[in-house]
């Protein structure tokens, strides 16, 4: 083969469908004999563009998954939801929640359609390297040897189990398994602050979060009131809603081990469902429904009698796993990539999961097809990938952990799981106002992740559509044609030429701190006039004030989330991708592109 893909999830099938598009000649060996269950149901709209871009979009939207019109987020027991409105654009900006293994079974057959050849129940258990050039260099992958295992209720295969395959590029997509970074490289490193479990289970009979509104259905998130953690919401197409608890794997152990909370049923559960179920549960059973009555919210949204839901191909009523975030040291080499779970993971409080997957098997598929048609030697193509990858992954992090600052409302320790070179590329475009007016030096210090962290926190304001409806029209009744520039220099490079365009545009530079406070001081004056009135008017400064922060946070990961042509508009070593088909591959740039996509004027695209 020309390429092998390892590992048939929705990064490899991404990666295999692209390269396959291009007349390249792919194959694709997953260990698995799909369809097969996972996890990581929740989409946000960028998939949407992804799908789109290989020609997928339409299958997807046949086959009637449950429509995701936002995302509702409560992280304070004493303040009303956040939500993210997705279709404040069009309905067709919406996203789904998945049955994965519907939705990857869709993918894999697709990728086939395009050309691929596809081998499933075929587990690659090796692979060989040509002579390496250095100490450090493993050397150009060249072959794997796999064998197979056919299904139950098939024929037995004869002479045909095992074999060896060749091939001149070698795709990783093989999950957590990670078969490049765990058995060859050896460069995977798990995040400190992220070692957390996840517990879940499928729920039939729920209630519907927003009922009756536009954001119905949507999935809601949640804060544990202990702070350790937080539970999900996320209702299917199938009927049954997944309903889960990430939590700390510290806190977690430390609550197992006291009789008075997860370790023995409470004497007065919340409900007569959940109690028969504390009473006659396995240990994990009670752990996770205990766990539960840590998220109000998710508790009534789940019911009094909304049994687990035990279909035939769930055959464990209650899961867990592992929830570690980790990335690797590099994510390409000669001959070799490696995307999706097979070199990162995100804790998923983000739903980032299927976007990262597509996103890196993108940029395996442009870097290699560029490679093969000349666009750039080997190593650059390598390297090229390998910035993608780390610089979006990073990005996400960042807004992940700035999401554990709010759960466990305490600073964390994080600037050894952020590398400074990746937090450089990812941040250039807001590192001067983070620092404002601070020496911060060259280097990365904690103080700056952690002001990071902040100026992501308003990320997840909670605002509503009907706040940021009003926010724009306080915006467009001024009228005012020039930019914001507290220094009085008229417009500001870069920045739209109305207030309402600066602070609106998510596509505009990210504004400093004064630069939002000239705003707030244009659309609320101060008329030094005390009374009721003054009262009304500081609630609608701070809805505004609360508005363009949350938007002003969103332009962090907006280039990773409006989709595919990100890739176009940020070059990273002075290249960038070309996404036209039959000339997919990498082009050379004057300088480092920001990115430039189109104007959201509705709440974003979070979880």
């Amino acid at each position: 083969a020309q390429v092998l893909v390892i590992g048939g999830g929705p990064s490899g099938s991404y990666a295999a469908a692209a390269l396959a598009r291009e007349g390249h000649d792919v194959v694709v060996l997953e260990a698995a004999t799909f369809p097969r269950y996972h996890i990581g149901e929740s989409l946000i709209p960028s998939v949407r563009h992804h799908l789109r871009f290989i020609d997928a979009e339409e299958k997807i939207l046949a086959h009637g998954f449950a429509h995701k019109p936002g995302a509702a987020i409560k992280f304070n027991q004493y303040k009303k939801e956040g939500y993210t409105d997705f279709v404040a654009l069009g309905h067709d900006n919406a996203s789904w929640n998945v049955v994965r293994s519907e939705f990857d079974e869709i993918l894999l057959d697709h990728a086939a359609s395009c050309g691929a050849r596809v081998f499933q129940s075929t587990k690659v258990t090796s692979i060989s390297f040509a002579p390496a050039s250095g100490a450090s260099d493993l050397g150009r992958p060249t072959s794997a040897t796999w064998i197979h295992s056919p299904p139950d209720d098939s024929a037995p295969c004869e002479g045909l189990c095992t074999g060896t395959i060749e091939f001149d590029y070698l795709i990783d997509a093989s999950g957590r398994a990670g078969i490049m970074s765990t058995k060859y490289l050896k460069n995977r490193r798990f995040n400190e602050s992220l070692k957390n479990v996840a517990m879940w289970g499928y729920w039939a009979d729920t209630g519907i979060y927003a009922k009756g509104s536009s954001a119905e259905g949507a999935p809601w998130f949640e804060a544990l009131t202990d702070e350790s953690g937080w539970a999900w919401f996320i209702p299917l197409h199938n009927g049954t809603t997944s309903v889960g608890v990430v939590m700390n794997k510290d806190a977690l152990s430390k609550h197992s081990r006291s009789r008075s909370t997860l370790g023995s049923p409470s004497p007065s559960p919340s409900s007569p469902t959940f109690g028969s179920f504390l009473w006659s549960g396995t240990p994990l059973t009670t752990r996770y429904l205990t766990a539960l009555d840590l998220a109000p919210g998710v508790r009534k949204l789940v019911g009094r009698n909304g049994p687990i839901d035990s279909t035939t191909d769930r055959d464990e009523t209650v899961r867990t796993a592992s929830d570690y975030s980790y990335s690797a040291g590099t994510y390409g080499g000669e001959g070799w990539r490696v995307i999706g779970d097979a070199g990162a993971f995100i804790d998923p409080f983000f739903s980032s999961g299927v976007h990262l997957a597509m996103t890196s098997g993108l940029a395996a598929a442009v870097s290699i097809s560029a490679s093969i048609r000349g666009d750039c030697t080997e190593a650059e193509a390598a390297e090229w990938h390998s910035q993608r990858v780390a610089v979006s992954y990073t990005r996400f992090l960042i807004v992940v952990l700035s999401a554990y600052k709010q759960i466990r409302a305490q600073n964390m320790d994080v600037l050894s799981d952020v590398g400074e070179d990746n937090f450089d590329k990812a941040f250039a475009f807001i590192r001067p106002v983070i620092q404002g007016n601070a020496d911060l030096g060259p280097r990365l210090s904690e103080l700056e992740v952690q002001q990071a962290l902040d100026f992501c926190t308003d990320l997840f304001s909670p605002t509503t559509p009907a706040q940021h409806a009003a926010v724009r029209a306080r915006l467009e009744s001024l009228r005012v044609h020039e930019a914001v520039d507290p220094g009085g220099r008229g417009v500001a490079p870069g920045m739209s030429p109305t207030v309402g365009d600066a602070a609106l545009d998510v596509d505009a530079p990210v504004l400093a701190p004064a630069q939002l406070d000239e705003i707030l001081r244009r659309v609320h004056p101060r008329t030094g006039r005390a009374g009721a009135g003054s009262f009304l008017r500081e609630d609608a400064e701070e809805e505004t004030r609360r508005v363009l922060s949350k938007i002003n946070a969103r332009r962090v990961i907006h280039r990773d989330h409006t989709g595919v042509h990100s890739l176009e508009e940020e070059a990273l070593g002075g290249m960038a991708a070309r996404l036209e088909r039959g000339r997919l591959g990498l082009v050379r740039v004057g300088g480092e592109r920001g990115a430039g996509v189109r104007v959201d004027e509705g709440e974003g695209e979070g979880v």
